[in-house]
């Protein structure tokens, strides 16, 4: 026990309570002690009857049975595995950062589960986080079932094949990829390899909950592979313009 308990200390802080949270409240469902019927989200319930929880509920909540506990153990595991690398990875030391992320993706999956009466948005939600880590990483040889290799950025398509042959819905991992697409655009493409303006940035109180471990105010320290590629083949020497750039936290 104490080596399942080191272990568990070891996840990364915001990923250690979205992994506990999506076991305990299914676990909670499956024994009973509340009524899986208040765990969904029910758009009906929400809107008019003021049960303010359901998006919440239906984030962590997975109706865990004989046909589905294959399904949720795997996208259990693709929580773990993507979430403590991008905590660690692109956002190391940066958990207000992080957080924004999750709340902004949960946001857009809300709208469009209450718009298209999606009642479980465990899955979307991962999805979403797993394609901001492929395209991070879009260039890196993943490995997958049976030993194939392919690039992440194939990635978060792969899985969503596999998930619909396992039992999943294309929709719930569909729209997971769109969220996650929203996101990495208009925090990473659009401002760094369009040269737009930032149209996201983690608000102040996120800082002062999950303040930065390094200090100050960090981006990401480096641009896009094409900027690289542009900067290397600008002759005559210098400093090339990023353009507007791209900082965390800048309002």
């Amino acid at each position: 026990m104490s080596d399942l308990g080191d272990w568990f200390r070891s996840i990364p802080l915001i990923t250690r309570y979205w992994f506990a949270g999506s076991i305990a409240v299914p676990l909670i469902g499956k024994l009973g002690l509340v009524s899986p019927v208040y765990l969904f989200l029910w758009p009906d319930a929400f809107l008019n009857r003021f049960q303010i929880w359901r998006p919440i509920t239906a984030t962590f909540f997975f109706p865990v049975g004989p046909g589905t506990g294959f399904l949720y153990l795997v996208n259990l595991y693709f929580l773990y595995q993507y979430s403590s690398r991008l905590e660690t990875g692109a956002f190391d030391g940066r958990p207000a950062d992080y957080m924004f992320m999750l709340l902004f993706n949960w946001i857009c999956i809300v709208i469009t589960g209450l718009a298209m009466d999606m009642q479980l948005l465990m899955i979307p939600l991962i999805m979403s986080v797993l394609y901001v880590w492929a395209q991070l990483n879009r260039d890196m040889i993943v490995s997958f079932w049976f030993g194939t290799r392919f690039k992440a950025c194939y990635l978060p398509w792969v899985i969503l094949g596999f998930n619909y042959i396992i039992g999943g819905s294309v929709i719930n991992e569909l729209i997971g990829n769109l969220v996650g697409h929203l996101y990495f655009f208009l925090m990473f493409k659009y401002p760094m390899d369009l040269g737009g303006r930032n149209f996201l940035s983690t608000p102040q109180f996120l800082y002062r909950w999950l303040p930065n471990r390094r200090g100050g105010v960090s981006g990401f320290g480096v641009p896009p592979a094409s900027m690289r590629r542009a900067a290397e083949d600008q002759q005559g020497g210098g400093r090339h313009n990023w353009g507007q750039g791209f900082r965390l936290g800048d309002q």
